[in-house]
């Protein structure tokens, strides 16, 4: 059925057009284009010729100029603009220009990697016995690369594809491997830039000043070349990240068909409490009125139990449906599954196998997945360009296609829909990192000395990468033994291999593998990170891998592994966690300060509405409890005790206190304890949703904790603490826009409907009598 045929018809349904907020039709737009450059080889031409292509997009033909002219490049374009054609062209015109040139290519995901490899294969050699074939090699260089097939790929790979983590535990360390490589690098090309912001950002970042170490330690000045999805700053984070000016490209030449964005909202189950049907029942609903009519979709949950639940839901509603005699296949995709797991659905997606998928936002970037017409957003993916990402992943082959957004009960979300002009008017985020965060600029400081000796006359001269700033760093190391200055050198001195001790992505380096013991021997089936591990494959959990579902017979922290066992249950597990904190220290104490013009008066009157501080906090958690959820009616049916050590954090904090001189303080001055601690509970609440509005963040990038009476500070408080050791810089950020938070969160409990809490304000069971009178002291001005 036509995709927009098929449209027209749900969008009349009963089931669900009273639900539909807003609907939205996205034109389709004209392309533009310009010819080849001249100078473009002429077999590189004739290889796109037999693909089709007689013509380039304007805008890829604007970063050949540029490189042209010696200048890095970033360009900013949609999902399925012909990115990859921006940095294949210069590349594969160097390559061929100078047989000993190389190019490397660094994709932030296994997946994107595998993906890119089979596009350039299909450019560089389309068919053995093709005229059009290019002398070129090319070599995917990652984990799951056979050491069989590395040397190879060290000695004849012209294009070598990998990933930001094989680069920084691989490529680097064993750099005089790479002697041939490094020396006659031209091009680096760093796709999906937009992901490397915060944590991972300010890794990858560091990463670069450490390349930019070793290319110039072999002679070579390689271009760099990026790729962004749509973001407010693509310029200034590509400069942040390799420490270059940068060329911006955003102004789009492909063609886009047309696509509808809808905006649902659930419908009320409980008006009294506010509480609306269950986002993943209602996002299993919308992919099931797809598939039937016959549209490839793809549904992006928020977590790796909800995107296994949905699946498995879906499946057994289409067990007895068929269309063109053959039955709809649906497959769960997250991070933890096996190379050739992810290679099987990515592949069954692009022949048509399996016609539906419902993912993480591991699926969010720009992996070959064939022609999806609908993608369905199972809850705010925590930022406008995320949200925009996952539209973009319908619709890549032209026609008609929809994007459907389920909302959640969360306040974010509920926000989005009490007022949908705003999400229209609201631009994507900005980008942001910190390659100066002290945690991470000491790991990669370590491992940039292991690889090269720092020299004194490069830091004071400033033509090291990592700058002046380093000389403290080295003192410090050499202070601890690991390093030696000698001769106006710091030398590596220890036994250990650093980098193997730093995770890119996640505050540990180790991973807890997941056996299946159901046959009798071990079976890998999944891998995880060691506190993800603590939280979702505890003793008796139910790990639910690709539909399947195993107990957990033991979870064996010291040795990074984990037993379980297939069985048949009807629940699923959640894990309750405990945090304490504890303040290190106070490096920033201001006060919240508003100006409010009193009525019948010329001057205003200063506000102190809370006293903000910044500073180290040490975060301790622990994984305590876990409940057991029904599947379907996802009703609580019992709870089970965890012992497992806890984690311990230091980290950056903002720390809003109420003190007595506060309009804060003095709302909640003769209040007993449990109201105070139910306000700041509901606030607490609210944040945590609200703040990804201001921030690029997720709101699992912060943590909340409430104290009715802090023990350091002797009064109220709540403290939003950055969930990475070091701090990300959130804490920062969120500390120039409290004002603005206040008013966000406060008009948020305000246009609610219910009458005492619910998911979409302060939480079921909240004050929010209490937490809104409390709010609007805050937010003065606010119409109540």
């Amino acid at each position: 059925m036509d995709t927009g045929v098929a449209l027209a018809a749900i969008l009349k349904s009963p089931e669900f057009a009273p639900h539909i907020v807003e609907s939205r039709l996205l034109p389709a737009t004209e392309g533009a284009y310009a010819p080849f450059p001249p100078d473009l080889d002429n077999r590189i031409v004739r290889a796109l010729q037999n693909r089709g292509i007689s013509r380039l997009y304007t805008h890829q033909r604007e970063v050949w100029e540029h490189l042209r002219q010696g200048r890095h490049v970033v360009v900013v374009t949609p999902t399925a603009s012909g990115k990859t054609l921006c940095y294949n062209l210069p590349v594969l015109q160097s390559l061929l220009q100078d047989p000993s040139a190389r190019a490397l290519y660094l994709f932030p995901t296994k997946a994107l990697s595998q993906d890119q490899q089979a596009e350039l294969n299909e450019l560089v050699d389309p068919a053995p016995s093709s005229p059009a074939k290019l002398p070129i090699q090319v070599a995917t260089y990652d984990g799951d690369t056979p050491d069989s097939l590395r040397l190879q790929a060290r000695n004849a790979g012209r294009i070598i594809i990998s990933n930001p983590d094989m680069l920084h535990t691989g490529i680097l360390p064993n750099h005089p491997k790479w002697i041939s490589f490094f020396s006659c690098l031209k091009y680096v090309v760093i796709d999906e830039a937009h992901t490397y912001r915060g944590v991972l950002g300010s890794h990858v970042a560091n990463l670069i000043r450490r390349l930019r170490r070793i290319t110039r330690f072999y002679g070579s000045s390689p271009r760099y070349i990026l790729c962004s999805a749509t973001i407010a700053n693509p310029q200034e984070l590509g400069e942040a990240l390799i420490g270059h000016e940068l060329a911006l490209v955003d102004r789009n030449g492909a063609p886009q068909g047309e696509k509808w964005i809808l905006l649902y909202n659930p419908p009320l189950v409980d008006a009294v409490q506010g509480i609306r049907r269950s986002v993943v029942t209602e996002s299993r609903r919308w992919m099931l009125a797809l598939l039937q009519r016959g549209i490839k979709t793809i549904l992006f949950a928020r977590s790796r139990i909800k995107t296994e639940v949905a699946a498995a839901y879906v499946n057994e509603d289409l067990a007895n449906i068929y269309t063109d005699n053959s039955r709809i296949t649906v497959e769960a995709y997250r991070g933890g599954l096996l190379p050739n797991e992810r290679r099987e659905i990515e592949r069954g997606l692009r022949e048509g196998s399996i016609q539906g998928v419902v993912s993480t936002n591991a699926l969010e970037l720009g992996i070959d997945i064939g022609g999806l017409d609908a993608s369905v957003v199972a809850g705010f993916p925590g930022s406008f360009h995320g949200f925009w990402q996952q539209s973009g992943r319908a619709g890549r082959r032209g026609g008609t296609s929809v994007s459907v957004f389920v909302a959640s009960s969360s306040p974010l979300d509920q926000f989005i829909m009490h007022d949908p002009a705003w999400f229209w008017k609201k631009g994507v985020e900005e980008a942001r990192l910190d390659p100066d965060n002290p945690y991470i600029f000491m790991d990669h400081l370590k491992c940039a000395a292991f690889e090269l000796p720092f020299q004194d006359e490069a830091l004071e001269h400033g033509t090291d990468p990592f700058g002046a700033e380093a000389v403290a760093g080295l003192a410090l190391l050499e202070e601890t033994g690991i390093l030696r200055h000698t001769r106006g050198k710091w030398y590596w001195t220890d036994r250990s291999f650093p980098a193997e001790g730093i995770s890119l992505r996640s505050a540990a380096s180790d991973n807890v593998v997941i056996l299946d013991v159901s046959q009798g021997a071990y079976r890998v089936i999944g891998e995880m990170d060691r506190p993800s591990a603590k939280e979702l494959i505890f003793t008796h959990g139910v790990y639910i891998h690709r539909g399947r579902q195993y107990l957990v017979e033991s979870l064996d922290i010291a040795n990074r592994k984990c037993l379980v066992r297939e069985a048949e249950v009807n629940y699923f597990t959640d894990a309750l966690v405990r945090t304490d904190i504890k303040v290190l220290s106070e490096d920033a104490f201001a006060p919240c300060v508003l100006f409010v013009p009193p009525e019948g008066a010329t001057q205003s009157r200063e506000l102190i509405l809370a006293h903000a501080c910044l500073g180290d906090v040490l975060v301790r958690s622990q994984v305590t409890k876990f409940k057991k959820i029904r599947f379907h009616t996802h009703e609580n049916i019992g709870y089970g005790d965890i012992d497992l050590p806890e984690e311990e954090m230091q980290t950056r904090a903002l720390m809003l206190l109420f003190g007595d001189t506060t309009e804060g303080g003095k709302a909640l001055a003769g209040l007993d304890e449990a109201a105070v601690a139910s306000i700041l509970a509901g606030m607490g609440t609210l944040i945590k949703q609200i703040a990804p509005v201001f921030l690029l963040c997720d709101s699992r990038d912060m943590g909340i904790a409430e104290r009715v009476r802090d023990p350091h500070f002797g009064i109220p408080g709540l403290f939003i603490y950055d969930k990475y050791p070091g701090g990300t810089g959130l804490a920062e950020a969120l500390s120039q826009q409290t004002e603005a938070l206040f008013r966000g969160i406060y008009q948020v409990v305000e246009r609610c409907p219910c009458k005492t809490g619910c998911p979409s304000c302060v939480g079921p069971g909240g004050n929010k009598p209490g937490t809104r009178l409390f709010l609007q002291v805050l937010s003065p001005g606010e119409p109540g």
